[in-house]
C-alpha cells in the first residue's frame, strides 16, 4: 500500500469497521468502542494515513465569511495594494466557500475605525484581519474578538500584546533602524536629521513609534552624536499649513541634510523641496506610489523602504485560509523583507508588483 494514496474505505476494511466508524475517529465525534478505536488509530498510523483536506474542502458545503476592517482608498492611495493582494488571494479561495466583506473606514478618523468596528461586530464572522493603526480604539475590540474566539490577524501594524493569530508586514524597528544606516552611509559631516510624521497621531501608531525608536537607536548605538535627530509630527488641514509648518522647521533647523518620512507621503517632502529649490537634502520613504516614484526617478528621494501592501493583504486571507480550512499550523509572524528600492531599480520592482503579491 506504499505506493498508493490510503482512504478511509483502507482503513476500515483492515480494522473491519464501517467507513462512518473509522470517520467518527478521525473527527472524534459520536461514541465509539474504546477497544475499536484503539485499533483504528493503530491502523491509521501503521498506513501513514494523511487526510485529504483540500478534497475535504471542495465537497463541503461551509461557507467561511472573512470581515476586512482597512482604511478606503479614497483617502489613501497606499490602501488599493493591500485590497488587491486580498482580492488575488480570494481567486483561488472562494472556491473552498471562503467570501470577504470589507469594513472601510478613514484613516486619518480614530471616531471612524470606531463605527466600522461596530458595524462589523453587528454580523457573525468566521475570522477577521484589520490593521490596527489606532491603537488605543482597537484594544476593546481585540479583547471582544478573543472572548468570542473569532481569529484575527494584523497587517501593517503589529500590536503584540494581544497576540493575533497572526502578523502579516514588516518589522517596523528594523525599518527604521534601516533608514538611520541608509542615511548614514550617505551624510559623514555633522548635521541635523528629521524624523516626518505625516497626518497620524504618533503616539497612538505603534508602527510609527517602533519606526522612530529604531531610526534613533541606529545613531545611539553607533555612537553617531554628530548626528542632531530631531522629530516632527507633519499636520495638512491644507497645503499653506503644511508649507508654513516646513518652513518654520527648516528655519529653526537650517543643518538638515536628510528626513526620514515614516509613511507613504516623501513625495509632500519631495515637492515641497523641489518648489524651493532645496537640492542637498536627502529624503528616505516608504511604499511604490506613483507619486514616490516619480519623485526617485527625478532623485529628489534617494531611497524608498517597499513594504509589499499587496503581500500583506495576499498573506493575510491566505493564512486565515490555512487555520480555518485547510487545519495547516500558521505563522504567528510573517515579517516580508525590507526592500530598498533605488531610481536604478525600482522598475524591477514594479514590474514584480504587476505580476505577483509576494
Amino acid at each position: 500500500m506504499k505506493d498508493k494514496i490510503i482512504t478511509i474505505k483502507d482503513i476500515a476494511t483492515k480494522a473491519q469497521v464501517s467507513t462512518g466508524t473509522v470517520d467518527r475517529v478521525l473527527h472524534k465525534r459520536g461514541r465509539v468502542a474504546a477497544k475499536v478505536e484503539e485499533k483504528i488509530l493503530r491502523i491509521i498510523k501503521e498506513l501513514d494515513y494523511q487526510p485529504n483536506i483540500i478534497a475535504r474542502a471542495l465537497s463541503s458545503k461551509k461557507q467561511y465569511v472573512v470581515a476586512v476592517l482597512i482604511p478606503a482608498e479614497s483617502y489613501d492611495s497606499y490602501w488599493l495594494a493591500p485590497k488587491t493582494g486580498i482580492k488575488n488571494a480570494l481567486k483561488d479561495l472562494k472556491k473552498y466557500g471562503l467570501s470577504v466583506k470589507y469594513y472601510h473606514f478613514d484613516p486619518y478618523s480614530s471616531q471612524s475605525f470606531v463605527t466600522q468596528a461596530n458595524e462589523l461586530n453587528k454580523e457573525r464572522h468566521d475570522a477577521i484581519i484589520v490593521t490596527p493603526i489606532f491603537h488605543r480604539e482597537v484594544l476593546p475590540f481585540l479583547q471582544e474578538w478573543k472572548n468570542a474566539n473569532i481569529p484575527f490577524v494584523f497587517f501593517n501594524t503589529e500590536i503584540s500584546d494581544y497576540e493575533p493569530l497572526s502578523y502579516i508586514g514588516q518589522d517596523s524597528y528594523q525599518s527604521g533602524y534601516l533608514a538611520a544606516k541608509l542615511i548614514h552611509y550617505g551624510q559623514c559631516s555633522p548635521s541635523s536629521v528629521l524624523i516626518a510624521h505625516f497626518d497620524e497621531e504618533t503616539s497612538n501608531a505603534a508602527h510609527l513609534e517602533k519606526k522612530e525608536l529604531g531610526f534613533k537607536n541606529y545613531f545611539i548605538q553607533n555612537n553617531l552624536q554628530q548626528f542632531d535627530v530631531i522629530r516632527a509630527d507633519i499636520a495638512r488641514p491644507n497645503h499653506s499649513a503644511f508649507v508654513k509648518q516646513m518652513d518654520g522647521i527648516l528655519q529653526a533647523n537650517p543643518n538638515i541634510k536628510a528626513i526620514f518620512v515614516t509613511t507613504s507621503k516623501a513625495f509632500e517632502v519631495a515637492e515641497y523641496l523641489t518648489q524651493k529649490h532645496l537640492k542637498d537634502i536627502k529624503i528616505i520613504g516608504y511604499d511604490l506610489l506613483p507619486k514616490n516614484i516619480h519623485y526617485l526617478k527625478q532623485n529628489v528621494i534617494s531611497f524608498l523602504i517597499n513594504q509589499n501592501p499587496k503581500g500583506q493583504g495576499f498573506w493575510a486571507l491566505q493564512i486565515l485560509a490555512d487555520k480555518l480550512i485547510f487545519e495547516k499550523p500558521v505563522p504567528q509572524l510573517k515579517y516580508l523583507p525590507l526592500d530598498i528600492v533605488t531610481k536604478e531599480n525600482a522598475n524591477y520592482f514594479i514590474q514584480d508588483e504587476e505580476v505577483t503579491p509576494i
